[in-house]
């Protein structure tokens, strides 16, 4: 990087970040570069070159009391303007990252609380793009470019790291990320601008899921709906004891499948939970624990929860109502 004047500060401008959209993987796929897609949260970071850094949410929000951890890249980065773009992540032993760790942290806003939080469960700054760098807008060069700068940066520590790309090979970079239990990929046009704060078709995510079969042991009225009209189902799964609560599923389910689903709650209704551990579920109306679905979800959360489920269908061929 070129000297920079002692004691210059700069005024990074406020930048959203660029957005996403999800989809297959691009073929063909060699003017694209594809990335690890971590399970965190969103962050921009941004200098004045005084050694302190702000951090700052996808909605804007100031996350700078919240991973203290993160102001050490402050003084890697003093006398440079930078505005980074990055995903906040927690990482198990494994170096996967974890969100069920990263949640202890989130929303923190007293200092000493935060600090010993840091010290427990470290946060880390997985770094991908550079919007500007002292006193240029890098917003119009293509992603390649931006890469490029970044990459000059040399940024590495503790708590931070930019993490290489690969271009073309898209179906290779899939199969590694399905290896590690990795979250996804996303891939990016290696010519596309940055254009903040838009969803844009030039970054795309694909995501790893877990597709599996839940028995449903109950269900939830939709909200504003006429009376029973299933907003969501209660699903578990067989465990030593029994049906083991696994949560509850209402993405995906169309008025057909609410309708036939209601058709059968009405033969199979029961009193009480068929869950052998507690639900705490308002409004809950029980099943008999016959009919099957099946589900997508994302992983397991560390409370034996499906993290992000969608309803599929149902599984007539694994259901018994006799």
């Amino acid at each position: 990087m070129a000297p920079i004047p002692p004691g210059t500060l700069w005024s990074p401008p406020s930048i959203a970040p660029m957005l996403a959209v999800p989809g297959p993987l691009p073929v063909p796929d060699s003017d694209w570069a594809f990335e690890t897609k971590w399970d965190g949260v969103r962050c921009v970071l941004g200098t004045t070159g005084d050694g302190s850094v702000r951090l700052t949410s996808r909605a804007g929000n100031d996350l700078t009391v919240t991973y203290p951890e993160l102001q050490a890249l402050g003084g890697e980065l003093r006398g440079h303007g930078v505005v980074l773009d990055g995903e906040l992540v927690a990482l198990d032993a494994s170096g996967r990252s974890d969100f069920g760790r990263l949640q202890s942290r989130m929303g923190v806003v007293n200092a000493r609380r935060a600090g010993r939080l840091a010290l427990d469960c470290p946060a880390h700054l997985m770094i991908f793009d550079v919007m500007y760098l002292d006193g240029r807008v890098l917003l119009g060069a293509s992603y390649g470019e931006r890469r490029e700068v970044l990459s000059a940066l040399a940024m590495s520590g503790a708590h931070w790291s930019a993490p290489s790309y690969v271009q073309g090979h898209g179906t290779q970079v899939w199969d590694a990320v399905v290896r590690e239990g990795l979250e996804g990929v996303v891939a990016k046009r290696l010519s596309s601008p940055y254009t903040p704060g838009t969803r844009s078709a030039h970054w795309r995510k694909t995501k790893v899921v877990q597709t599996l079969d839940v028995v449903i042991g109950g269900w939830t009225q939709r909200r504003g709906a006429a009376v029973d009209v299933p907003g969501a189902v209660l699903v578990g799964v067989t465990g030593p004891t029994g049906l083991r609560y696994a949560g509850s599923v209402g993405s995906g389910m169309s008025e057909r499948e609410q309708s036939e689903l209601m058709a059968y709650f009405a033969v199979i209704a029961r009193p009480t939970s068929p869950f052998a551990d507690p639900v705490d579920v308002a409004g809950a109306h029980w099943v008999e624990p016959r009919l099957v679905a099946e589900v997508t979800a994302s992983e397991w959360t560390r409370a034996g929860r499906l993290r992000h489920p969608v309803w599929q269908r149902l599984r007539p061929d694994l259901t018994r109502l006799d």
